[in-house]
Parts: structure tokens; C-alpha cells; sequence
């Protein structure tokens, strides 16, 4: 019987990107390592429906907002790095990322996001809620991180207040400031038609 497969492996930049657009699953990297984003087989890269539905209705409230202020708006295929002066060298692949830095239509990759969105998963949650959540906070660019719980109306909201971070849940009803867009997305619009969860 052979061994189970690594769930991680040691992995230059260099050699992360350009092995990334042949791989069959989605990577991240993080301070000389490489992991699958949702599984170590193709079988295990899929999210689930309520995942994929929570998504998309962030993606869609904020795309419509943001026509008009220069900004866009990116869902899950698109990666944020993070510099080394703001700790590890990274590349992650938030759920939906929010960006106002001049971009191309060829890029894969963004460095001043202004918001990032995580939709938790039981292969992601504990990277969500620690690695990530302690990377993406050095961005100087960042003013606001989601982590959206896609089986109950849960939202905890990292905001900017300065130099500072303030940390709180919403649960059940409430908005968040969304202050690169001048504009608000509330827990009706993240959960909007999610079977249990939308009104």
C-alpha cells in the first residue's frame, strides 16, 4: 500500500508560477511551500453549492457597484500576492477580491486589494480564520477582510480603522462598509437565495 499523497510541498516562486497555469488543481504558496487550495486529488477541488452560491452573490452585488469607480471586482480565479516587507511571501486565492490599482487584462495576480473575501470550507476554514487572516491584514492596501460562513448567516468583518484593525460577527442580519466602492453589502445580499439561509 503506498503512502497518501503530501498535502503540501517545498516549492520555489519561481518554480510555482510557472508550474501554476499546467496544474490540475489550484495551489497557494506560502513561505517556500505549495498546498492544493481544496484537496490534494482533482476529485477534492470543488466547493460546495451553498459555497459557490455565497460567492457569486458577492461577486454580483459588488461588480454592480463598482462599475462606475474604477475598481474591480474578481471571484476565485484570481491571486492576491503578498510582498515580502508585509511578512511571508505569498500567493493565496481569495474568494472575491476587490482592487482599484491599475490592472491588464492579462494579469493573474493583484497586489493592493482592497477588499478580500474568504467563504469558509472545511478544507480552508482554519488557513481562513489564521494564516491568511494574519497575511492578507499586513496589506497596506487592504481596508476590509470577510470571512463568510456559507451554512449559517455568520460574518466576521476585519475593517482598517487606521493603523488598527477592529474585529466583529455579524450574525443573522446587519451590512458591511465597503469604503473602496463607497458602498454597502449586507447579509441579505451574501445570502440571497441560499436554500435556508436567503429572505
Amino acid at each position: 500500500m503506498s503512502d497518501p499523497a503530501p498535502t503540501f510541498w517545498e516549492m520555489t516562486e519561481e518554480e510555482y508560477l510557472r508550474t501554476e497555469p499546467e496544474s490540475p488543481v489550484k495551489r497557494e504558496f506560502f513561505g517556500g511551500y505549495v498546498y492544493p487550495l481544496h484537496g490534494a486529488t482533482v476529485a477534492q477541488a470543488g466547493a460546495s453549492a451553498g459555497h459557490g452560491a455565497v460567492t457569486l452573490n458577492i461577486g454580483a452585488a459588488l461588480l454592480l457597484r463598482s462599475r462606475d469607480s474604477g475598481c474591480k471586482v474578481f471571484s476565485a480565479d484570481m491571486r492576491v500576492y503578498v510582498t515580502p516587507s508585509a511578512g511571508q511571501r505569498a500567493y493565496f486565492y481569495p474568494d472575491v477580491v476587490v482592487t482599484c490599482e491599475p490592472i491588464t487584462s492579462e494579469a493573474t495576480s493583484v497586489r493592493e486589494p482592497c477588499l478580500l473575501v474568504e467563504v469558509l470550507s472545511p478544507a480552508t476554514r482554519h488557513t481562513d480564520r489564521t494564516t491568511k487572516l494574519v497575511t492578507y491584514t499586513t496589506l497596506p492596501s487592504l481596508q476590509t477582510y470577510l470571512i463568510v460562513d456559507p451554512t449559517r448567516r455568520l460574518v466576521r468583518v476585519l475593517s482598517r480603522d487606521g493603523e488598527t484593525w477592529t474585529d466583529r460577527e455579524l450574525s443573522g442580519t446587519g451590512e458591511v462598509v465597503i469604503p473602496c466602492l463607497n458602498t454597502t453589502l449586507t447579509l441579505d445580499d451574501i445570502y440571497a437565495g441560499v436554500p435556508g439561509l436567503g429572505r
